[in-house]
């Protein structure tokens, strides 16, 4: 196991920030933070992290440095997708990737199926752009990848980047829907909400249920900041 030190660049109120930030707490990797205001984003931070300036980004292997100025030397890699794979094939003993090929293909299906299928039309969806009937074919997608049992992970008996992966979005449409919060039209939220009660997404709801529980979830989230930085930001806009 690598003891290199690895620094994430996060913006605390981003899903794709939470992606892998998960995978390093559910594997206990050690890791430092600094925390990049994608609402203000500092000039150091395209000219010596990521040029185009998005996060999550993740330094490794340089010296305990500033991480304002991390060295040529060190490794840069974005998008939350490559890191989650890169952190899973830099700790295999993390069980972030299963290790037989079929069920690392499997795990890898279910990542897809989330990004293409829930996250890009619930972002649609909460951004005024989309349609609820979306949201929901998109939980039905993820449903029919998640195990029969109640309360198991997303894949197998162990958490997975699929997990890492699906959390996120799960509690950010769970706040929304709870508390009606997006550019959707005032209510849809909460009718969301009350549709996600229905049998047929019993299997959804138990596996968010569990994972909503799990330490990991509630150390890399704040709740109140987010519902704070949304309302705000849609009142704007």
């Amino acid at each position: 196991m690598s003891t290199e030190l690895l620094t994430l660049y996060r913006f605390k109120p981003s899903p794709y920030s939470q992606k892998v930030e998960l995978a390093l707490v559910e594997a206990n990797i050690p890791y430092r933070i600094h925390e990049v205001d994608l609402l203000n984003k500092p000039e150091w931070f395209a000219a010596k992290v990521h040029p185009v300036g998005k996060v999550p980004v993740i330094t490794y292997g340089a010296a305990d440095t500033d991480p304002t100025n991390p060295p040529d030397s060190a490794v840069k890699l974005a998008e939350s997708s490559v890191i989650l794979e890169f952190i899973a094939d830099l700790h295999p003993e993390s069980g972030l990737l299963p290790k037989h090929p079929v069920a690392r293909a499997k795990v890898r299906f279910l990542n897809e199926t989330v990004s293409s299928k829930l996250a890009t039309p619930w972002v649609a969806f909460l951004r005024g752009a989309g349609s609820m009937d979306d949201v929901l074919k998109g939980v039905e997608a993820v449903q029919d990848l998640l195990p029969d049992a109640a309360g198991k992970f997303a894949f197998g008996d162990t958490y997975t980047i699929a997990d890492a992966t699906l959390v996120p979005f799960v509690l950010r449409l769970t706040i929304s829907a709870k508390h009606d919060l997006g550019k959707f039209t005032t209510g849809e939220g909460h009718q969301l909400e009350a549709e996600l009660q229905k049998p047929k997404y019993a299997k959804f709801i138990q596996y968010s249920h569990a994972m909503l529980e799990r330490q990991s979830t509630k150390d890399t989230h704040d709740e109140e900041e987010l519902i704070r930085l949304w309302r705000k930001f849609f009142a704007k806009n």
